[in-house]
């Protein structure tokens, strides 16, 4: 089995590779590819590829994190080349003939694949793995959200921008602004995390959280409102989520619900100062969640606290649980004779 990485020397990439080998992933040979300006150098042993006809033959999977142009040039190209692409970017999500896949949610999806899986976006993937529990147990009519999301999100020159600006304003110099955002993060919170398409008050990345939310849970009818910050964190995205659901759900059994929830660890004891920590899950595989506690203002609602690791989860990790679904089910093979994506 050959397995291509692209966009293997990207933030989301280098974590690709790392789960790749932690979780002993069974593939002959892993390829890097980059930008032909990293074509050539050597990555943990390997040579980056460049991305041409050539180049791109003969895999089984390619895992994409390079960003929504390159796989909508890229992507069908690998796919009509016999492999199986496991896309990050947001290029592909909500086509209707693209799975849209949680590991832990739909793994169902999966089936009758036209070449193309789709890895969801950072925020919404976390909040799935907490609120399919809760879907089957009580439904869900309404979702509120509050997402604080960390800079390694926009990618690495953000966690550079955000090291620096820290500095300077420690030091007393003046703050040189980078241009990764339009104001400084550092020591501050800016009310938006991606940015407005034309003619809209949301912001790309709240849009995702309602479309992706509503394809991924089968549920076009939810309600979902959400509001996306920028903080000054370098891994680990936090949301405050309150959910509305059909039938009455107990914080208890919420707590126990998601207790026995695949990819989900509940940390939960506020008064003793135990809630999900950004800090704590940067690094780790879990969706942690907490706070969890009835809405004094509905009856039927409860307010949560999901963090993880925007990195792992939220990008890399989901994308190698998929590659090994695909490949336990039998599904690796690329895009059926004739099948055009578009």
């Amino acid at each position: 089995m050959r397995v291509a990485v692209v966009g293997a020397t990207g933030a989301v990439g280098t974590v690709i590779l790392d789960i790749l080998e932690e979780r002993h992933f069974p593939a002959d040979e892993i390829v890097p590819f980059a930008s032909g300006r990293s074509a050539g150098r050597e990555l943990r042993g390997m040579t980056v590829q460049p991305l041409t006809e050539e180049t791109i033959q003969g895999f089984d999977i390619a895992i994409f994190s390079a960003g929504g142009s390159v796989s909508g040039e890229w992507a069908p190209r690998f796919a009509q080349a016999g492999a199986v692409v496991v896309d990050n970017s947001s290029r592909w999500r909500m086509h209707d003939d693209v799975p849209l896949v949680v590991a832990e949610v739909n793994p169902g999806d999966l089936e009758g694949h036209r070449g193309i899986v789709a890895n969801p976006n950072c925020s919404t993937m976390q909040m799935m793995v907490v609120l399919k529990p809760i879907l089957d147990e009580a439904g869900i009519e309404r979702l509120v959200i509050t997402t604080m999301q960390s800079v390694s999100g926009t990618g690495q020159k953000a966690m550079d921008a955000l090291r620096a600006e820290s500095a300077a304003a420690l030091e007393g110099r003046e703050v040189e602004l980078s241009g990764v955002y339009p104001h400084q993060i550092a020591f501050n919170v800016l009310p938006q995390a991606g940015s407005f398409p034309e003619g809209s008050d949301y912001t790309d990345e709240e849009l995702k959280l309602v479309n992706e939310t509503r394809k991924i849970l089968g549920q076009p009818d939810i309600a979902v409102s959400a509001t996306c910050t920028r903080v000054p964190v370098l891994i680990g995205h936090s949301e405050s989520v309150n959910v509305q659901t059909r039938e009455p759900l107990s914080p208890e059994r919420c707590r126990e619900l998601l207790a026995n929830a695949p990819g989900v660890e509940v940390v939960d004891d506020p008064a003793a100062g135990v809630y999900p920590l950004a800090i704590d899950a940067a690094g780790r595989d879990p969706v942690y969640v907490g706070r969890i506690r009835r809405d004094p203002s509905h009856e039927r609602a409860l307010n949560l606290f999901i963090v993880a690791d925007n990195l792992r989860k939220g990008a890399a990790l989901n994308a190698v649980q998929l590659a090994e679904l695909l490949v336990e089910r039998d599904l690796v093979h690329g895009a059926p004779a004739g099948a055009e994506i578009a």
